[in-house]
């Protein structure tokens, strides 16, 4: 196995049990909470216990890279927007940064193949300046590709090991849409005209330039759609790599991770190809306008969180909807349950709020009479007994 990954195991079914059990004796309607239930417990499973902790160590990272197909008219921006932005992001100016501070997460940039140089400490895991433009040439060599994995590996092992309990995974890259359309649809064997969007906001004249490119790298990426390191190597950049390989390296060391937009989702389909099951421990943070980006989500079988129309990248979707798995721990965590509570459940019935029998309802006990009243007089033996009362005729049951 040339990539080094495994099949990965799913979350713990043994703690997911346990949180649905738990959900049961909480002080709710079963189910009242809806999805926030399913979130919660797939959290105690990552975990592996019940009830989950709140997350201590939230941590984004966007992966930035240029891509030489940005050069031929398929962006709205200029590739030198890749860098700038990704000095914005290490000076805390961006979208990202400000969610994440909302969200209670933190910020890390990592310069994959950004087409400047920047901070040394953005770019240690740096493979090369751009990949190459993928309508027309290869975007890695073989070992380009491969050290993009390596790149995207340890740096999946250094935020866990520092701490991490949750990833979120972004992207910065001018013209990036175009590789993952292009991955999104060869994996789901999708007419380019079909899923191409907007992306940065190209006019129209932009978009047919667009789907060219996409349809011209999609007949170089087809004949190794099979092959996710060829995949990769031929028709995406060292930025997927990377962002492949951290995905399911994170799932391998059983670490959940939300996904972004359509440049992670796309990545991400690689990433369960290298590895299999690597899904399981991902959750969808949104869905974007582009219109791949919704081919990927059914192609993974995950449903996003939400559903903003929203289309920057970054990392903003997902963070965005960071606070609704943090409000599905709590929910589950702390909320107490009718034991503890002392709160009745649907089912229970205290005895002593038994219903009274009507008959002896208000009853004197046995051989005395309600008070003020004079003992009854028996009639004399030869009465005539009384007429009985009739109700008149049965009602028609056949009506």
């Amino acid at each position: 196995m040339t990539h080094g990954f495994a099949p990965v195991a799913p979350p713990d079914a043994q703690f997911r049990a346990a949180a649905e059990q738990r959900q049961a004796q909480l002080t709710k309607p079963g189910g009242a909470l809806g999805r926030l239930e399913e979130l919660g417990n797939w959290v105690a499973a990552c975990q592996g216990v019940c009830p989950p902790k709140q997350f201590e160590r939230a941590r984004v990272v966007v992966f930035a890279g240029d891509h030489g197909i940005a050069r031929h008219g398929v962006s709205a921006y200029p590739s030198e927007v890749t860098a700038q932005m990704v000095a914005n992001f290490s000076g805390g100016g961006a979208a990202v940064n400000a969610l994440a501070a909302v969200a209670g997460a933190t910020v890390r940039v990592a310069d994959i193949s950004v087409d400047a140089d920047t901070d040394p400490q953005v770019s240690k895991h740096k493979v090369r300046r751009s990949s190459g433009a993928i309508d027309r040439e290869d975007a890695l060599t073989d070992e380009e590709v491969h050290s993009a994995i390596a790149a995207g590996r340890a740096i999946a092992d250094e935020e866990i090991d520092a701490g991490a309990d949750l990833l979120i995974v972004g992207d910065m890259g001018i013209g990036n849409t175009t590789p993952a359309t292009v991955l999104i649809a060869t994996l789901t064997n999708t007419e380019p005209v079909a899923a191409v969007g907007r992306g940065t906001g190209v006019d129209d004249a932009g978009w047919i330039r667009k789907v060219a490119a996409i349809r011209d790298a999609m007949r170089r990426a087809r004949p190794v759609v099979k092959d996710p390191v060829e995949l990769l190597r031929i028709a995406a950049g060292a930025d997927f790599a990377a962002m492949a390989a951290f995905l399911a390296q994170a799932a391998t060391r059983r670490t959940p991770v939300i996904l972004d937009g359509v440049v992670v989702a796309a990545a991400a389909m690689v990433a369960e190809d290298l590895a299999a099951g690597a899904s399981a421990w991902w959750l969808a943070g949104h869905r974007s306008t582009e219109p791949a980006h919704a081919l990927a989500l059914r192609h993974l079988r995950l449903e996003p969180l939400i559903d903003l129309g929203m289309r920057l990248g970054e990392g903003s979707g997902a963070l965005t909807a960071l606070p609704i798995l943090r409000s599905a721990v709590a929910t589950l965590a702390d909320m107490s349950t009718f034991a503890e509570a002392g709160v009745s459940t649907a089912e229970s019935e205290p005895a002593d709020h038994a219903p009274a029998d009507p008959e002896t309802a208000g009853a004197e006990p046995a051989g005395t009479e309600p008070a003020g009243l004079e003992p009854a007089v028996p009639e004399p033996a030869d009465s005539e007994p009384a007429e009985p009362k009739t109700a008149g005729p049965a009602p028609d049951l056949r009506k």
